[in-house]
């Protein structure tokens, strides 16, 4: 059976996404009329391995509507990080706030930065790859086949440019909006959990979330727990209930205490915190970490 996926862009309605998909189911039965098949429908930053496997690890996603970075935009800098989470299959590389403090250590960055004026040697511009002192060197290679590949644009001719962290030339922290502090250290990467504590069901449990997480799996009807190796945060969502919130405190008090014992040379502090108030120290966490997204009914 041949599968359709569909991948809903969260700017995107309803609607324009279901014109989308018309579309192409047209297009497809065209050529394949003979052929039965299946119409899967994920969210962004939710992709299945199986989807992103087609993409060999090079999965890009911009902001912006369709159309808008190739007609309107592309005149001001961008800023992509590369990360995988768990997987090297479920590397995607995402546009980010064109912000120095977005930078961390441990992973790679591309900065495409279009000069204001086309300079004396006729050159247009100039795609950075960032290369983060704690980030693999495995994936070196394919970060600079992105920056080729994808987000050098093809009626351009961007030259790229390697930058190792702490050897970065003066315009490129002009770029970013000048140098400010950022992550350092890598170390959470190893350690990041996500559970959730729900009693949806009747019953209250506690669910670890795979290592493939992203911001969007934190359920504002339910309580989060996320431990980054030195805090552990209980989020709390503006529709969970008050007993979800004791279960959930006695819960990550009983993790903690658990971790005491298995890691003694990391110990870890309890912080609570609500939709909306969250730490530097949470959002690292996650890739590409933007504003909450709110449905018609709550807006």
């Amino acid at each position: 059976m041949t599968q359709i996926t569909l991948v809903s862009n969260e700017e995107q309605s309803f609607p324009v996404q279901r014109a989308i998909l018309k579309q192409a189911l047209l297009n497809y039965t065209r050529k394949t009329i003979a052929n039965s098949f299946k119409v899967v429908r994920m969210h962004q930053q939710q992709e299945n391995h199986k989807f992103l496997a087609h993409f060999k690890k090079k999965f890009v996603i911009r902001r912006g509507r369709r159309g808008l970075t190739k007609n309107l935009g592309g005149h001001w800098p961008e800023l992509f990080q590369m990360r995988a989470n768990g997987s090297s299959v479920c590397t995607r590389t995402i546009q980010v706030d064109c912000r120095s403090d977005q930078l961390c250590s441990a992973f790679c960055f591309i900065l495409r930065a279009p000069y204001k004026t086309i300079r004396d040697d006729g050159e247009k511009g100039r795609v950075f790859v960032w290369l983060g002192k704690e980030s693999q060197e495995h994936e070196w290679p394919l970060v600079k086949e992105i920056a080729d590949e994808l987000i050098r644009r093809d009626d351009e001719s961007f030259p790229i440019q390697v930058v190792n962290e702490g050897e970065e030339p003066d315009e490129y922290w002009d770029f970013l909006g000048g140098k400010k502090k950022y992550e350092t250290s890598g170390e959470f990467v190893k350690y990041t959990r996500l559970f959730r504590c729900t009693n949806e069901k009747g019953y209250f449990s506690v669910s670890e979330k795979t290592v493939d997480f992203c911001q969007d799996d934190l359920d504002d009807d339910d309580i989060m727990i996320v431990d980054n190796g030195e805090v552990v945060t209980l989020w709390i969502g503006t529709k969970s209930s008050q007993v979800e919130l004791k279960l959930a405190y006695k819960a990550a008090q009983v993790y903690i205490a658990h971790l005491r014992m298995k890691q003694t040379d990391r110990p870890r502090k309890l912080v609570a915190t609500f939709k909306g108030k969250e730490t530097k120290k949470l959002r690292k966490c996650f890739h590409a970490w933007g504003k909450h997204k709110t449905t018609a009914g709550d807006a």
